[in-house]
């Protein structure tokens, strides 16, 4: 099991969002604390590191530390404005 943190902002952009989208990103943050990263998608180029998970028309993008089974919850938008 990995622990999940939300950053700040990401927190802030979690809570704006409708109740609908709201559970199906909190059913994928399960899925991620529980190590299910199946068509996870990795960042290349300068987010190198960092990876995205989809849920909906939103995406959670990530960044998963090893050493300490740790995984950061960056932002979480819709896709248009994630990236």
């Amino acid at each position: 099991m990995y622990k999940v943190a939300f950053d700040k902002d990401a927190e802030k952009e979690f809570l704006k969002l409708d109740n609908q989208a709201q559970k199906l990103i909190a059913s994928k943050v399960i899925d991620l604390r529980n190590g299910n990263f199946s068509n996870d998608k990795h960042f290349q180029g300068k987010h190198k590191g960092k990876f995205r998970k989809r849920a909906g028309n939103c995406r959670i993008i990530y960044l998963k530390e090893n050493d300490f089974l740790v995984i950061t919850v960056i932002r979480v938008a819709h896709r248009k404005e994630a990236y």
